[in-house]
C-alpha cells in the first residue's frame, strides 16, 4: 500500500494522503497554508454540510440537478453536517480570506462520499457547489453556525445561570450586608438586590442576543460570486432558505434570503453585531465572577461575605489555600471573548467592494466567543453560584461598625451633624448606634430603628 494518491486539477498534480477524503485543492491548502495548526470550528464545518445538503435539495426541485444524484449528495452532505466526517477539514483557519478553501474541502468530501456510495460521478463543482460560490457560501455558514450554536447552546446556558442566581437569591436574599461604591463602605443593601442586579445583566444579555438573531437569519445564499446570482435560478435562495429552517426545525425566527445580496457578500455587520453582544456579556460575567471573587476574599484578612465550594488546593506552597479558580476561569474566558471582538470588529472593516475577505476569521472568533461563554456560565452556575455559603457573622461585624449607616438620619440631624458622627466613628473604631447615642437626643429604641440595615436597604425615608 502506498501513503498518498495522485489527484489533478487544473493546475497538475497533487499528493494526497491515502485514506483522506478531500482533492486537490484541499491538499493545495493545507500545503499553503501553515499558519495556525487550528482547523475552523466543527460548528462551522456542520454548517457547511447542512448548506450543501439543502442546496442539493433545491436544486433537484428546481429540476437543475438529477434526483439519483441530489440525492447522494444530501445523503453524503448530511453525514458531513452530523459530523461524521470532521477529521477530513484540515484547513487552516487563516487562509484565503473567502474561504474558498473550506468550500472546497467540504465540495470534494461531499462529492467523494457521494460517488463512493452511490457507484455515480459526483463532481465537487458541478454538482455538490451547484448554485452555489464560496462568496456566498462561507457568509452563510458563518450565520448559520453562530446562530445554531447561540440558539441551542449559549441561550441555555445564559438561562440556566439567571436560575441558578435567581435560586440563591430566593435561599439568601433577605440577608443585609455592606453595600460598597469606590470599593468604599457605602449604604446597606440585601443579597437579593445584589443578585438580582447579576440576573438582570443576564437577561439583559439574552434579550440583545435574541434580537440580533433576526438579523443572523438573514442569508447570502444565491449571491453566488458578487452578489447577481450568476448561474443561481430565480428561485433558489428561497427554497434554500426553506429547506434550511424545516431542516435544522428553525422557526421564530425562519432563516430568510438577504434582501440585498451585494451586502451580504461585501459586509459581515451582522457577525460584527453580533459579537458586539456577545462581548457585552463577557463584560457582564466579568462583573458577576469579579463581585464573587472580592466577596469571597479572605477568608480572614479580605471581606470573607461568602464562601464558594472549595474545588482544589490553591498553591504549591502555602497549605490550605483555596482560591476562587472558577471566577477566576471565567474572567479570562471573557477577556478572551473581548479579544475576539476586537478581531471581529477589525475583520468586519475587510469588505472590499464585492466581497469581504476576512471571513474564515470571523467565523472562527464568533464561534469561539460562543462557546467560551457558553461554559463560562455553565462553570458558574454550577461550581460557584449554586455551591456558595454565607458567613452571617461577617456580614453583622461589617454592617454594626459601617458609620455610613448615618445617612438614615440625614433629615434628621443634617448632612454636617452626620458627617461628624461618622468620622468620630472611623476614628475611634466604634459602633456607629453608640456614637449616635452619644452625639443625639435619640434614644436607642429609635436609633436602632433609624439605623437598621434591613430597612435601610430598601430606600426611601427611613420611618420616625
Amino acid at each position: 500500500m502506498t501513503s498518498h494518491r495522485t489527484e489533478k486539477d487544473s493546475m497538475g498534480e497533487v499528493q494526497i494522503p491515502a485514506g483522506k477524503l478531500y482533492g486537490a485543492q484541499t491538499q493545495r491548502a493545507v500545503d499553503n497554508f501553515q499558519i495556525s495548526g487550528r482547523a475552523l470550528p466543527a460548528q462551522f464545518i456542520h454548517a457547511l454540510g447542512l448548506i450543501k445538503l439543502c442546496a442539493a435539495q433545491a436544486n433537484e426541485r428546481l429540476q437543475l440537478l438529477d434526483a439519483p444524484v441530489a440525492d447522494a449528495v444530501a445523503a453524503a452532505a448530511r453525514r458531513v453536517a452530523d459530523g461524521e466526517y470532521d477529521g477530513h477539514f484540515p484547513v487552516d483557519v487563516f487562509q484565503t480570506g473567502s474561504g474558498t478553501s473550506s468550500n472546497m474541502n467540504a465540495n470534494e468530501v461531499i462529492a467523494a462520499v457521494a460517488s463512493r456510495d452511490s457507484g455515480l460521478a459526483v463532481h465537487p463543482n458541478d454538482h455538490v457547489n451547484m448554485s452555489q460560490s464560496s462568496n456566498d457560501v462561507i457568509p452563510t455558514a458563518i450565520h448559520i453556525s453562530a446562530r445554531l450554536a447561540i440558539e441551542q447552546s449559549l441561550l441555555p446556558a445564559i438561562d440556566a445561570l439567571a436560575a441558578a442566581i435567581e435560586a440563591k437569591a430566593g435561599e439568601v436574599g433577605d440577608k443585609a450586608t455592606t453595600g460598597r461604591t469606590h470599593l468604599m463602605d457605602a449604604m446597606p443593601v440585601t443579597l437579593g438586590q445584589v443578585l438580582g442586579g447579576w440576573g438582570s445583566q443576564l437577561r439583559y444579555a439574552r434579550a440583545r442576543l435574541s434580537d440580533s438573531l433576526t438579523r443572523l437569519s438573514e442569508l447570502a445564499q444565491g449571491g453566488t460570486a458578487v452578489g447577481s446570482g450568476i448561474n443561481c435560478h430565480p428561485d433558489f435562495a428561497a427554497l434554500f432558505c426553506d429547506t434550511l429552517s424545516q431542516e435544522t426545525a428553525v422557526q421564530s425566527p425562519p432563516f430568510t434570503t438577504k434582501p440585498d445580496k451585494f451586502e451580504a457578500l461585501s459586509a459581515q455587520d451582522a457577525a460584527v453585531e453580533c459579537s458586539g453582544q456577545l462581548k457585552t456579556l463577557a463584560v457582564s460575567l466579568i462583573k458577576i465572577a469579579n463581585d464573587l471573587r472580592w466577596m469571597n476574599s479572605g477568608p480572614l484578612a479580605g471581606i470573607g461575605e461568602i464562601a464558594l465550594p472549595a474545588l482544589q488546593p490553591g498553591s504549591s506552597i502555602m497549605p490550605g489555600k483555596v482560591n476562587p479558580v472558577i471566577p477566576e476561569a471565567v474572567v479570562m474566558a471573557s477577556m478572551q471573548v473581548i479579544g475576539c471582538d476586537a478581531a471581529v470588529t477589525l475583520a468586519g472593516q475587510s469588505g472590499n467592494f464585492q466581497l469581504n475577505v476576512a471571513l474564515p476569521l470571523i467565523a472562527d472568533n464568533l464561534l469561539q466567543s460562543i462557546g467560551l461563554l457558553q461554559n463560562s456560565c455553565t462553570a458558574l452556575a454550577d461550581k460557584a453560584v449554586k455551591g456558595f455559603s454565607v458567613n452571617d457573622e461577617a456580614l453583622a461585624a461589617a454592617l454594626e461598625r459601617n458609620p455610613i449607616l448615618v445617612t438614615g438620619l440625614n433629615r434628621i440631624i443634617g448632612y454636617e451633624k452626620g458627617a461628624a458622627i461618622a468620622k468620630r466613628a472611623y476614628r475611634e473604631r466604634r459602633p456607629i448606634l453608640e456614637i449616635v447615642l452619644e452625639e443625639t437626643d435619640l434614644d436607642e429604641r429609635e436609633a436602632r430603628e433609624l439605623l437598621n440595615p434591613a430597612a435601610l436597604a430598601k430606600g426611601g425615608i427611613p420611618p420616625r
